[in-house]
């Protein structure tokens, strides 16, 4: 199947939806995202398209509902979950200033501590 996320106000991930990927072949099977977006337009009208991919073979993340579309990095960004947490550049994902620590244990991000709090 491929995938589609379809942007409105703000750059905003508002719909994901799934199409046939016979859909997006060309008469050569090559897929063409263009068919992709002039499919879901014949079917629901006009509104900003975006292919995303669900193994994350392009545009960094496999969009959801609450992403941002952003264009300049042609990727997926999920919600910042916290405020003290920056963007990874490279993998377009957010990142804690303290890194999860790695003892098997599971641990919740406290804000105000800015620090892991064990389960």
């Amino acid at each position: 199947m491929a995938h589609f996320a379809k942007i409105g106000l703000n750059s905003k991930v508002i719909q994901v939806v799934k199409i046939n990927n016979e859909v997006i072949k060309d008469s050569n099977g090559n897929e063409v995202e263009q068919l992709g977006i002039d499919f879901l337009t014949n079917l629901y009208g006009w509104a900003i398209w975006k292919q995303t991919s669900y193994n994350r073979n392009f545009r960094k993340n496999f969009a959801g509902t609450g992403f941002t579309y952003d264009e300049d990095r042609d990727a997926f960004i999920p919600p910042k979950p916290y405020n003290s947490w920056v963007l990874n550049e490279q993998i377009c994902l957010w990142e804690s200033p303290v890194p999860y620590p790695n003892d098997n244990n599971p641990y919740n991000w406290n804000e105000s501590t800015q620090s892991w709090d064990l389960l």
